[in-house]
């Protein structure tokens, strides 16, 4: 294989891999792409790359670096997954979750 071909496969797989992580379907996250589902899946398998713009998007709605795709570098804890379900609480939910946050970071840095 070339290294084209190589790294369609790679940023294929990885951003299938993250989708899945935040709980999407193929039809549900080609449908918040703008991109028919048969073109996720020829992406996701690494048989298309993925075009810049579209990169952005991924990133965009999965909340993550591009480095996670490019290259897969996922970081040392699951920041993202927790981005995620921050956003999916209300307004009110959201100012208690960081208070705590916000306390346990400090009470954290006390312990060093």
């Amino acid at each position: 294989m070339d290294g084209r071909k190589d790294l369609n496969v790679l940023v294929g797989a990885n951003i299938k891999r993250e989708r899945e992580k935040a709980g999407y379907t193929q039809d549900r996250f080609s449908e918040l792409l703008g991109i028919g589902s048969k073109s996720l899946s020829s992406v996701e398998r690494g048989v298309v790359g993925v075009s810049l713009t579209t990169l952005l998007r991924i990133c965009d709605i999965l909340n993550i670096s591009a480095n996670v795709l490019l290259y897969e570098q996922t970081q040392k804890n699951d920041v993202h997954s927790i981005v995620l379900q921050l956003k999916m609480l209300s307004a009110e939910q959201f100012e208690i979750a960081s208070d705590v946050m916000k306390n346990l970071i400090k009470a954290f840095s006390l312990e060093k």
